[in-house]
Formats: C-alpha cells, sequence, structure tokens
C-alpha cells in the first residue's frame, strides 16, 4: 500500500461530477463586484477614515524604531476602550505650555511611565513619554508630564520605509 498516492475515496470526490452538485460552478463571480461587496467595501473604507490615519515620521527622535520619513499607521479608537500602557507608542498634540509650538503640531513618542509611576511624580490622568532617539528628542524631560487627552492615536506600524534614508546623515551622503 502506498501511502503518497491519494486513496479511492479521495479521487471520488474530486471527480467531476462529484462537483456538479456545489452551487458555485464558475469562478465569474470574483471577477465583477456585486452591490453587497461595494457596500461592504464602502463600511470598511468609512471605518477606516475614522479610526486610523497615515503619518510620516519628521525628525529622528524615534531612531532606531522609527526613521526620518517613514509613514507610519495609527489607530484613535483603542483610548476610549483602555488606557495607555507602558510601552505604547502614541502620537500626541503639542502641549499648549511649549513656547514656539502650535497646538495642532502632532508628536510621535513612547510611553515610559503612567500616573503613579515614580520616574517623576506622574499626576492622575497624565503619562510620561520619551523618544527612543534620547539625545535627540524633545519630550517629558524637557516639558514634564503629558495630559492624556493630548493623545490622538496609538502607533500601529510602518507602512512605507524610504530606502536609503539614514537620519544621521546629510543630504549630500557623509
Amino acid at each position: 500500500m502506498n501511502f503518497l498516492r491519494p486513496s479511492a475515496f479521495y479521487q471520488y470526490l474530486v471527480t467531476y461530477q462529484s462537483i456538479r452538485w456545489m452551487p458555485c460552478q464558475s469562478w465569474a463571480f470574483l471577477w465583477w463586484p456585486s452591490l453587497d461587496s461595494l457596500m461592504r467595501l464602502l463600511v470598511i473604507v468609512l471605518l477606516w477614515s475614522m479610526c486610523a490615519e497615515i503619518r510620516h515620521i519628521p525628525s529622528s527622535s524615534m531612531y532606531p524604531t522609527l526613521r526620518v520619513g517613514d509613514r507610519v499607521i495609527i489607530e484613535r479608537a483603542s483610548y476610549y476602550i483602555r488606557r495607555p500602557a507602558i510601552n505604547d507608542i502614541i502620537i500626541f498634540r503639542a502641549p499648549t505650555q511649549q513656547p514656539g509650538f502650535r497646538e495642532e503640531e502632532i508628536f510621535i513618542k513612547r510611553i515610559v511611565a503612567r500616573a503613579g509611576d515614580l520616574v517623576e511624580i506622574v499626576p492622575r490622568g497624565h503619562v510620561y513619554v520619551l523618544g527612543d532617539n534620547r539625545n535627540k528628542s524633545f519630550d517629558s524631560h524637557n516639558w514634564g508630564t503629558l495630559p492624556v487627552k493630548n493623545i490622538v492615536g496609538r502607533y500601529v506600524m510602518s507602512c512605507y520605509r524610504p530606502s536609503g534614508n539614514h537620519p544621521h546623515k546629510d543630504r549630500k551622503g557623509t
């Protein structure tokens, strides 16, 4: 008995006569979208636009995790359901007490402490955020804790990374 050869029962199931009873004998229904599939696509696009957005990284403050020019996907809905966690990479509006920054400017940093942690006394409703490139990051060690209400969303993934882009090289490649 050869175990590599299909059994007679299997051969009977895959013959043409056994497929005739299947409701979709033609695969043409995959080529033209139906109204149902267009409605599903519309719902997905609407949900995506309300809950996610694509941003670019303008500085090397999160190097080596994120590089200058990276495009990242952020989602905005999870912090309505759960609290920010340590090691989350978040996108947030600039703290209003900082001169030189408009309120609509967006930062991206990593949460290193939450309310009650002792990095610095973090008050309730605030988090302590730092960039991964600590020497070149303007973050909580400069301006203190960040109010949770300033958080716009959470980093999900990088969707585009330009090739040959290194934050420590100038445009001439030196």
